[in-house]
């Protein structure tokens, strides 16, 4: 039996998800990743027994670093702006450092390989976040609202903005790079439109209860 070498096994997975969020999943092989990496199929195939197995495994793995990196530093007993704040620093630097594994998990989002992804990463961080937003209700941080009108308030305008400094344009098509000044004055923004002001009614909607 062959054995495996870690450091070849490393190289691997690297390649492997950048060849796919740079090519996308129609156009990966492990024909093409054992040229890139300078390895034999054969080799590939003792850490692996198929294409699909390789994905799936890099699916589910990076939905392990994704909730390491999103746990990071947060507790369900912060604030709400606190721990909103961590959340935000932590998926920005999830965005800007390690964009290879942001593109790869781009493209694994329209496949069947999301589930895998998708098990992991929630069996990590779901019974946190519930009990963050929980805490966060309960003190009169925030009002009860849908999951997904919370999301596209909290989280989206910073997925937006990465969108626009990964393209290099804005709206208008002229050069554009996210700064850590405009970062946070979105993020004052979405706090100003969840967190709880005394001279507002209360929406109507559940509260978000499921992630």
């Amino acid at each position: 039996m062959r054995v495996r070498d870690l450091d070849k096994q490393k190289t691997v997975k690297e390649n492997a998800i950048a060849m796919i969020g740079r090519g996308g999943l129609e156009n990966f092989s492990i024909n093409k990743l054992a040229k890139l990496s300078r390895v034999s199929v054969a080799t590939i195939y003792i850490y692996y027994k198929d294409k699909d197995d390789l994905i799936v495994q890099l699916a589910t793995e990076q939905g392990e670093e994704l909730a390491d990196l999103i746990l990071r530093d947060f507790s369900p007993d912060m604030t709400f702006e606190a721990g909103l704040r961590q959340q935000w620093i932590n998926r920005y630097q999830q965005m800007m450092f390690k964009r290879d594994a942001v593109l790869f998990m781009v493209q694994v989002k329209s496949s069947s390989y999301y589930r895998d992804f998708l098990a992991v990463l929630m069996k990590r961080i779901k019974l946190q976040l519930n009990q963050f937003l929980e805490n966060a209700i309960a003190r009169r941080e925030i009002f009860p609202i849908p999951l997904e009108v919370y999301w596209s308030i909290a989280h989206a305008p910073l997925y937006s903005l990465i969108k626009f400094h990964y393209e290099e344009l804005g709206l208008e098509g002229k050069p554009y790079q996210l700064t850590e000044a405009v970062l946070w004055q979105t993020f004052d923004l979405v706090i100003r439109a969840l967190k709880i002001n005394p001279n507002h009614d209360q929406p109507h909607g559940a509260p978000p209860h499921s992630f």
